[in-house]
């Protein structure tokens, strides 16, 4: 059975709110941020430390309430991110889908049993999920996907393999879009499904050695005649063939927060260049004094800026019940761009202290270049743009 999904309100009042965001502030700062360079060397985080984020909440801000979570609406959830922006990109990606793409699919289309049973778990990080979209010919054109969910009985035995999968190796839960109905074509014809990564059949790749973001893993996961409860459809029988409208609606949220993301990370990096630049000296005096470097940080701190602004007033007009997916890819367009230029500053503003890996600058400028490519590369939210406003202008 499917009731109406939660309505998104207000979690916290505003000293709630700044109690949060300045908590996570304190564990960003003391906890986070000096295990960076361990975190890089050993391609791990402590579990420790990902127990810890599991006592903050931190697996479920976005999970409603009643679900045990915090239930951050979508500017509540940006003004957290920007705070967890401020460390390796890595940390929030252990707990980042079971925030967004992982859970948020449950909380509009889940049946009531799968809300009850899953959505706590999530929200106690009990579970990791992981969100097996991506294909080896189904990339961008998450539509050609060929992974099969062939009809057994009560069951559906899914069949194809999943690439790049965040957080696959550590996962207790798949979500799995498989093609229904090999009848139709694209987005058509494909469903969701909730796989324990338990269930027999399944099989995971080795991790791939990744450019950056060290300590968030990523790995293919194979599934060869994985027996399925057809119960284990997110939205049940009635969401049958239906899996992309399913996806497509943690789209907008899923682009936000990403952007949010990026903001946090071009503020770490312009904290980085001011600290630097007051203890390196040059010709006599420290290099923040010179003009064409304090141009470097101006336009950072300008386009930053201008990103923030862009975010949180998306943000809130999702939380109005606006339609946001021409401003949701605006602002993944520019922030994800706009941390990428500030990262190259910082490299440069450096200069050889810039190239060399015990310097935060090297690591987050190898972190943020995924920002442009996942979530919907720029080039996916650059053409999304342009169809909305040219359709909007026919009408």
């Amino acid at each position: 059975m499917n009731s109406a999904a939660p309505t998104p309100t207000t979690a916290l009042d505003q000293d709630t709110l700044n109690q949060l965001i300045l908590t996570i502030r304190k564990f960003v700062d003391e906890r986070l941020i000096p295990l960076e360079a361990q975190v890089s060397e050993d391609d791990a985080i402590p579990e420790e430390v990902i127990q810890e984020m599991r006592e903050l909440g931190l697996f479920g801000l976005t999970i409603p309430q009643e679900f045990g979570g915090i239930g951050l609406n979508t500017y509540e959830e940006c003004k957290v991110v920007m705070e967890l922006g401020r460390t390796s990109p890595a940390f929030r990606s252990i707990f980042g889908t079971n925030n967004g793409i992982g859970s948020q699919g449950l909380v509009m289309d889940g049946t009531d049993d799968q809300r009850a049973y899953y959505l706590p778990k999530l929200a106690s990080g009990e579970i990791i999920g992981s969100f097996a979209l991506t294909e080896p010919d189904a990339g961008s054109d998450a539509g050609a996907l060929q992974t099969k969910a062939i009809k057994d009985g009560d069951d559906y035995l899914i069949s194809g393999t999943k690439r790049y999968i965040t957080n696959a190796p550590s996962a207790q839960l798949f979500t799995v879009f498989a093609r229904t109905d090999p009848n139709q074509t694209g987005a058509k014809g494909v469903s969701a499904f909730l796989v324990d990564a338990s269930t027999p059949g399944i099989s995971l790749g080795k991790p791939y050695r990744k450019m950056g973001q060290q300590g968030a893993h990523v790995c293919d996961v194979i599934f060869d005649n994985c027996r399925v409860p057809a119960t284990q459809m997110v939205g049940g029988t009635a969401m049958l063939h239906k899996g992309f409208q399913t996806a497509m609606k943690t789209l907008d949220r899923g682009r936000i927060h990403i952007s949010a993301l990026s903001v946090g990370c071009a503020d770490r990096l312009i904290e980085l260049c001011l600290s630097y630049g007051q203890e390196r000296t040059q010709f006599g005096q420290p290099i923040a004094e010179f003009q064409l470097l304090q141009g470097m940080i101006a336009d950072s701190k300008a386009e930053s800026y201008a990103a923030e602004c862009m975010v949180l007033d998306t943000a809130q007009r999702r939380d109005r019940g606006e339609n946001v997916n021409t401003l949701a890819s605006c602002c993944k367009l520019f922030a994800t761009e706009m941390v990428g230029r500030v990262a190259d500053r910082a490299v440069q503003y450096h200069g050889g202290a810039g190239y060399i890996e015990e310097y935060a600058v090297a690591r987050f400028y190898r972190d943020v270049r995924l920002f442009r490519i996942y979530e919907g590369t720029s080039q996916i939210q650059q053409g999304i743009i342009a169809r909305n406003l040219l359709r909007d202008a026919k009408n």
